[in-house]
């Protein structure tokens, strides 16, 4: 049955990889189930109902990219976009938690409508090699500084911004030695490094005092505090608008950019350079976030830790039903699957980082046409933490550029019109 309907030999892969990367895409990203909670119950929202309506939206978006993309990737609230609905638009703009989540439903139906006229996918389309190439890297070097923040590894400091962690103690020097063990895994070519070694760090974190085990079974929390809790009393507001707007535009090129960055990296683009069933591939975010809201948390996006299932040789939607079954199964055993820390996961993070570095090697270097846009959205995504600003600066310099050189023809209409686009979202908006 999974060879038919996912065509696994045709993809090059086998269910006992297939299962393998959908279980290490999990444990990679399992930590949404504890931070996304923490940061939305800033807003006022039930903690308990966030953790049930945080697996909820992951195992829905995961589960619509399984069976209508077909593709390896996972979904869940994204990091950002919660950080941005709590702390910007409910306690810094002053509207309540239910003011927000109806901006995500309607960023939701928005993101149906955009496919049905393949807005997103035109956007995706427009997009030239280059830079599809240079946001695989980017997203490589972004992912690698979170797992370096979430060990401790990287810590912030007032003079410089940042600097090293202790790393002779503590949760850095787990993630050292977990980076010591995955890196001799993979060094020595064993089949699923990356799994064996997030297992082996969390248990040398056991002496260690990192990782503690609360329990392993309990009953998954009512999301009654949150279940489609909107107010529609201010649909038709400037501020909804813009909130919205501002949902939709981060939500729509954070996926974009995970999209490409991965499927470059898995070599999965077509001969033209595009993401294959990309139209579905929407159609399953959008399906996410609007099942997000419906039970309580901000947009739901694919995530970028998906390549380390890609990483394991996940290539077909048989990887992402695994990961949305281990969501669905973390709803009962969440004490146990949120003692693994993040320390464990760190390493696999700035390894599959360095993975994703590969696609460099198709950036002609030498045309700086093409090279300096490359560059800027690969360094702009780690150091402003954000997909969305690295692919947005990226695209303005590369339209700039070719216009100014003389090559403005080889630049399509999309781009010159995602280009303003990203103008004026920094001139009005940001």
């Amino acid at each position: 049955m999974f060879e038919k309907f996912f065509q696994l030999k045709a993809h090059g892969t086998t269910k006992k990889t297939e299962l393998l990367a959908g279980i290490t895409t999990f444990l990679t990203m399992a930590y949404i189930l504890a931070v996304n909670p923490s940061i939305l119950s800033a807003a006022g929202m039930d903690q308990g109902a966030l953790f049930t309506a945080t697996a909820v939206a992951s195992i829905v978006g995961t589960l619509a990219m399984a069976l209508l993309a077909r593709l390896p990737f996972a979904q869940a609230p994204g990091m950002g976009m919660n950080a941005f609905f709590a702390f910007t638009v409910v306690l810094g703009m002053g509207y309540s938690w239910q003011f927000a989540l109806t901006a995500i439903l309607i960023e939701g139906v928005l993101f149906f409508i955009m496919n049905v006229f393949n807005v997103r996918e035109a956007i995706v389309n427009a997009i030239p090699n280059t830079l599809k190439h240079a946001i695989s890297a980017g997203i490589g070097l972004f992912i690698a500084f979170i797992g370096m923040q979430n060990a401790g590894l990287v810590v912030k400091n007032d003079a410089t911004m940042l600097q090293m962690g202790d790393i002779t103690q503590g949760t850095a020097l787990l993630a050292m030695i977990g980076l010591i063990i995955t890196a001799v895994l993979l060094v020595r070519k064993v089949k699923g490094a990356l799994l064996l070694g997030i297992i082996a760090t969390a248990v040398v974190g056991i002496p260690m005092g990192i990782t503690k085990f609360t329990g392993i079974v309990d009953v998954p929390p009512s999301p009654a505090p949150l279940f489609f809790k909107f107010d529609f009393s201010q649909i038709f507001t400037f501020d909804m608008l813009i909130v919205t707007f501002t949902f939709l535009f981060v939500d729509v090129f954070d996926t974009v950019g995970t999209l490409i960055g991965v499927c470059s990296k898995a070599n999965m683009l077509d001969e033209k350079g595009q993401i294959p069933n990309v139209k579905k591939a929407f159609y399953a975010d959008a399906i996410g976030t609007t099942s997000g809201a419906i039970f309580g948390t901000s947009a739901v996006t694919t995530y970028v830790e998906s390549a380390s299932g890609v990483s394991e040789g996940g290539r077909t939607g048989m990887t992402a039903l695994v990961t949305a079954g281990c969501f669905a199964l973390a709803l009962f055993f969440a004490p146990l699957f949120l003692s693994i820390p993040g320390a464990a996961t760190a390493p696999i993070l700035i390894l599959v980082g360095l993975m994703m570095l590969s696609p460099i090697k198709d950036i002609d270097l030498e045309n700086y046409a093409e090279s300096v846009p490359a560059f800027i959205c690969i360094i702009a995504m780690p150091l402003m933490y954000s997909i969305a600003e690295g692919i947005a600066l990226g695209l303005i310099t590369y339209v700039f550029l070719n216009v100014i050189s003389g090559k403005y023809k080889k630049v399509s209409i999309a781009m010159y019109v995602l280009a303003i686009l990203f103008i004026l979202n920094y001139i009005f908006i940001q």
